[in-house]
């Protein structure tokens, strides 16, 4: 059939073949097998390790992926069918090529860098989420305490008021009363102490020893 293998490296190998009258309307299947030992294996389809289809308009194809310092066995044949010998060629792959070895490398290198960057980037989220969340919660908590703090000072304010109204009105009551006890006809009088501007109005004097002095809006006692 004249199959033939040109431009093999460490990793790669380009197969030659053919063109086949009876492929016109179908495809080829590229076969290939490392460390082939033809008397322990056959021309199987089975046998071989990786397959690979390709559109008949195609006479050549670049096999990759393959391991340095490797024997090959390629079978190209039409459509699905199982190889025979005159259609399978047998090559060895070369060493690595430094170039492809560094790329290799840098791209081994790279993807740890990426995976390292993604995980500090994780993890870096999650501390910040939790600091967020710890301020937030302390601010409430602060908050929370004002509010208490507030309320208590509220109640007392309330209590005192509440405390010192009935104090000063029994006070109020009882200087109303000894008034009265000593002066039984000053009733205005002891209105008059209770709510001084009761005095800027004109009041009839309720007992002979009181007398109102309407120039000055006040009220004097004279005997």
């Amino acid at each position: 059939m004249g199959i033939t293998v040109q431009n093999i490296t460490g990793n790669t190998a380009m197969v030659i073949w053919p063109k086949m009258a009876g492929c016109v309307d179908s495809f080829y299947s590229i076969m290939y097998h490392p460390n082939w030992n033809s008397m322990l294996s056959s021309y199987s389809r089975k046998s071989f390790q990786k397959e690979e289809r390709v559109p008949t308009s195609l006479s050549s194809y670049v096999v990759e992926n393959l391991t340095p310092l490797t024997t090959y066995i390629v079978c190209v044949t039409c459509q699905s069918a199982n190889p025979s010998s005159d259609q399978c060629r047998v090559f060895n792959t070369l060493e690595q090529d430094p170039a492809s070895a560094s790329n290799t490398k840098k791209e081994l290198a790279l993807g740890i860098w990426l995976t390292s960057s993604i995980l500090l980037l994780i993890i870096a989220a999650i501390l910040l989420y939790g600091c967020l969340h710890l301020l937030c919660r302390r601010r409430q908590e602060c908050l929370q305490g004002r509010n208490r703090t507030s309320k208590q000072d509220h109640r007392k304010v309330w209590t005192r008021s509440a405390a010192y109204d009935p104090e000063e009105l029994s006070r109020q009551s009882q200087l109303m009363q000894d008034i009265e006890e000593k002066h039984p006809g000053g009733i205005q009088l002891a209105t008059i102490i209770g709510n001084p501007s009761a005095c800027k109005e004109p009041i009839t004097a309720a007992s002979k020893s009181w007398e109102q002095v309407p120039a000055t809006g006040q009220c004097s006692a004279t005997n």
